[in-house]
C-alpha cells in the first residue's frame, strides 16, 4: 500500500504497509519482556519478596542472552503448524506459548511456589527469545534499506506501548483483582501478535532457507567475520555490549523504585507509566523520521546523550527520598522523570535497533539479529541480576550515579564504529 499523497510529505513514510507490520511486530515483542521486567517484580514485591530475590529473577531472562545458539534453526527448518513460512511458523508457536506461559503464572502462589515460578518465568523467557527472532528476522526482511530506521523506531514505539499493558493496565487492575485474572487478562494480549502470524505475507528473502543445518550455523558468523574484520567485528561486537548498559541497570528495578519512594500501585500504573508514554511515542515517531534525513549514525549521537541524561532524572528522584505523603507535586515529579526517560530510552533504542539490523545481511538475518540483540541483553540479564544486592549497599542515589557512569563507555565507541562525519547510511 503506498503512502497518501494528500499527506504532508515527512509523515507519508510513516503511512504504508511495512510500517503498520512494524507495530504487530513491536507490540508482540515488548509484552512478554515489559511482564518479566515490570509485572513480575511488582507481583513478587507486593507478596513479601525481598529485593535481593528479585534482582536475581533477572537471571530467568538468559534465553534472551542465548538465543543466538538456536536461531539457526528458525533459519534452517519450519515448523509443522499448518501455515506457510519459516517465520510465520515460529511466530505462531511461540505466541501460542507465550499466550498460555503468561495466564498459568496467575495460578501460582510466592509465598508457597516461587521454585515453580521461577521455572514458568524460564518458559516465557524462551518463548519470548524464540518469538524475537522470528519476528527481528520477519521485521529486517520486510523493510527496504531507506526505511529500516523508521520501521524500526515504529518497532520500539509499539514495543514500549505494550510495556503499558503489564506496566500500567495490570498494576490498575491488580489493585481491585485477584492475581489470577490479572495474569489472564495480560495473556490475552497477546491475540495481535497470532493475527500477524496467520494473516501477514511470508518475507520473499525468507522463503530461501538455507540448504542444510551446518551452513545455517556456520555461514553468518562466516559471512559477518569476512565483511567487517576481525578489528571492525570485535569493536562492533563491543558497542552493542556497552551502549544500553546503563539505562538498562537503571530501569531494572525501575518498579520496586517507585514502590521503595511511597509510590502506590495505582498511581505508578496511572502517573508514572502514562507520562511516560506520549514522550516515548511521539519522540520516537520523530527520531524515526529524522533518522530519514540525518542517518543512523549521527543519530546514535544525538539520541544516545538524550538516554545518558535521563539516568540523572532517577537520580533527583532518589535524592528527594521517600515520600511520606504523596501529592500533586509528587506525583509531577514522578511523571517528569518518567516522561525524560522514556523520551530518552525510546530515541537510543530506536536508533540502536537500526544499527543492529544495518549490521545484519538479509541472507543470514534471523542468526545474526539473534547474535546481536542477544549481546545487547547481556547487561539486562546477568549484570542486572546483581542490581538489588548493589542498591541494599549503595542505595539508590549512589547507584543511579553508578549507571551514568557505566553509560559512557558505549557513547566513546561511536567514535569508531558510527563516527559523526561518516555518515554513510540513512536510515
Amino acid at each position: 500500500m503506498s503512502a497518501w499523497p494528500a499527506c504532508p510529505g515527512w509523515i507519508q513514510p510513516l503511512l504504508n504497509r511495512r510500517m503498520l507490520l512494524c507495530v504487530f511486530t513491536g507490540f508482540s515483542s515488548g509484552l512478554p519482556l515489559y511482564l518479566l521486567l515490570n509485572l513480575l517484580p511488582a507481583w513478587l514485591r507486593s507478596e513479601g519478596v525481598d529485593l535481593k530475590t528479585i534482582g536475581l529473577f533477572a537471571l530467568i531472562q538468559f534465553p534472551y542472552t542465548w538465543k543466538f545458539l538456536w536461531a539457526p534453526l528458525l533459519d534452517r527448518y519450519v515448523p509443522p503448524v499448518g501455515i506457510k513460512g519459516r517465520r510465520r511458523g515460529w511466530m505462531l508457536v511461540t505466541q501460542i506459548g507465550l499466550l498460555f506461559s503468561i495466564a498459568a503464572l496467575g495460578f501460582l502462589s510466592p509465598a508457597a511456589a516461587l521454585d515453580s515460578i521461577v521455572w514458568l518465568t524460564v518458559a516465557i523467557a524462551l518463548f519470548s527469545a524464540t518469538q524475537d527472532i522470528a519476528l527481528d528476522a520477519f521485521r529486517r526482511e520486510i523493510l527496504p534499506e531507506r526505511e529500516m530506521g523508521l520501521g524500526n523506531s515504529v518497532h520500539v514505539n509499539a514495543y514500549r506501548i505494550a510495556g503499558l499493558v503489564p506496566g500500567s493496565l495490570a498494576l490498575i487492575l491488580a489493585d481491585h483483582l485477584p492475581w489470577v485474572q490479572v495474569f489472564i487478562i495480560t495473556a490475552l494480549f497477546m491475540l495481535p501478535g497470532l493475527l500477524l502470524a496467520l494473516f501477514a505475507a511470508e518475507p520473499v528473502i525468507a522463503r530461501s532457507a538455507p540448504k542444510t543445518l551446518r551452513e545455517a550455523v556456520v555461514e553468518p558468523f562466516h559471512e559477518f567475520i569476512t565483511r567487517a574484520g576481525w578489528r571492525e567485528a570485535a569493536l562492533i561486537l563491543a558497542f552493542i555490549f556497552l551502549y544500553k548498559l546503563g539505562d538498562s541497570m537503571c530501569t531494572a528495578l525501575a518498579t520496586p523504585f517507585y514502590l521503595d519512594m511511597g509510590f502506590a500501585k495505582s498511581q505508578i500504573g496511572v502517573v508514572a507509566k502514562n507520562a511516560g508514554l506520549w514522550p516515548a511515542v511521539i519522540g520516537g515517531l520523530l527520531g524515526g523520521l529524522w533518522m530519514v534525513k540525518i542517518g543512523i549514525n549521527r543519530a546514535l549521537w544525538l539520541f544516545g546523550v538524550v538516554q545518558l541524561l535521563s539516568i540523572f532524572g532517577f537520580a533527583w528522584l532518589a535524592w528527594l527520598g521517600p515520600r511520606a505523603a504523596v501529592g500533586a507535586a509528587e506525583l509531577a515529579q514522578l511523571a517528569l522523570v518518567i516522561g525524560f526517560e522514556a523520551l530518552g530510552v525510546g530515541l537510543g533504542t530506536a536508533a540502536f535497533v537500526a544499527f543492529i539490523a544495518r549490521a545484519t545481511h538479509p541472507l543470514y538475518t534471523a542468526t545474526q539479529f539473534a547474535l546481536f540483540t542477544s549481546l545487547a541483553a547481556v547487561p539486562r540479564t546477568f549484570i542486572n541480576a546483581a542490581t538489588g544486592t548493589l542498591v541494599e549497599q549503595m542505595g539508590w542515589f549512589n547507584f543511579f550515579l553508578l549507571c551514568a557512569v557505566l553509560a559512557a563507555p558505549g557513547m566513546l565507541l561511536l567514535l569508531k564504529v558510527a563516527p559523526w562525519q561518516k555518515n554513510n547510511s540513512p536510515a
